[in-house]
């Protein structure tokens, strides 16, 4: 990676990092609003990618759906998946969608497939919204629980990735699946998961800490392992995407990052993998 490439990423994460560990610390309306405009952003970016084949989706009403989803979420963030709102955004925004493709769009303008793609980009990318059903899991106890418990999937999906990085350049040999991603090799993906299954371990650790939510060694094992398999076969849907249509990064808006999807491609499955994991199997 060239110097300026990488001072050009150092930059964009100390510009980053502050404003979303606040948003995470604050939690609420600040969290739902920034993971909003994330999801926002994320949206436009499949949306102008899957520009490139027949599809012509609304951008612009299903960026705002995005948004509106991760919103609805935010209104009600303690109830998890038992809050209705983010679902009736959703119909909403289908309804929404297939009606305005008819005088958008007609026969003519690929209506069955625009809409669909419309539908598809907004509700994948409200699913970084899992992130404040994570924040405010109920029974939390002290003002770090919350933001401990937002952090895992995130730090893990970096330490992954990350372990993933130096262990394809030290170690790399076989291509895990070159037509799809030529950059990435067996031996990385393997060292992904030694390094999610370790840094699960050791965040498991921390969590003890709290009255609740307290993985045992072995579940924070399982959350490393999966967190990192999840966080991988993410990345490689949208390298997927990125070759069907022939474009090198999902968009610009992050110098020597990409665009946001490239950055949330991951999060979008871990957050909503964080959330079932400690909702489901290690619970309060």
């Amino acid at each position: 990676m060239a110097a300026s490439e990488t001072l050009k990423r150092v930059g964009v994460a100390i510009a980053g990092i502050p404003p979303a560990l606040a948003a995470v610390w604050m939690g609420g309306w600040v969290l739902a609003g920034l993971l909003a405009l994330c999801a926002a952003l994320t949206a436009f970016e499949l949306y102008r990618m899957a520009e490139k084949k027949p599809a012509r989706p609304l951008a612009l009403l299903g960026s705002a759906g995005a948004a509106a989803i991760v919103l609805a979420a935010g209104a009600m963030p303690e109830d998890g998946v038992r809050n209705p709102l983010p679902t009736i955004a959703l119909v909403l925004l289908a309804i929404t969608a297939a009606c305005v493709c008819i005088w958008a769009r007609g026969v003519e303008g690929e209506p069955l497939v625009s809409t669909a793609v419309t539908v598809f980009g907004a509700g994948y990318a409200a699913l970084l919204g899992f992130g404040l059903y994570l924040r405010h899991l109920p029974e939390l106890r002290g003002e770090l629980h919350g933001p401990a418990l937002l952090l895992a999937p995130v730090l893990l999906t970096w330490i992954s990735d990350s372990a993933a990085y130096f262990g394809g350049r030290a170690f790399g040999r076989r291509k895990l699946i070159p037509r799809v991603s030529p950059g990435k090799t067996v031996e990385g993906a393997l060292s992904a998961v030694l390094g999610g299954v370790i840094g699960g371990i050791a965040y498991a650790y921390l969590l003890t800490s709290f009255w609740t939510y307290q993985p045992s060694p072995w579940e924070g094992a399982l959350l490393g392992l999966l967190v990192s398999v999840f966080a991988q076969l993410g990345d490689l849907a949208e390298s997927l995407w990125k070759r069907d249509v022939g474009v090198k990064d999902s968009g610009t808006l992050l110098p020597g990052h990409g665009g946001a999807l490239d950055r949330f491609d991951s999060l979008i499955v871990t957050l909503p993998l964080g959330y079932a994991f400690f909702a489901l199997v290690v619970g309060p």
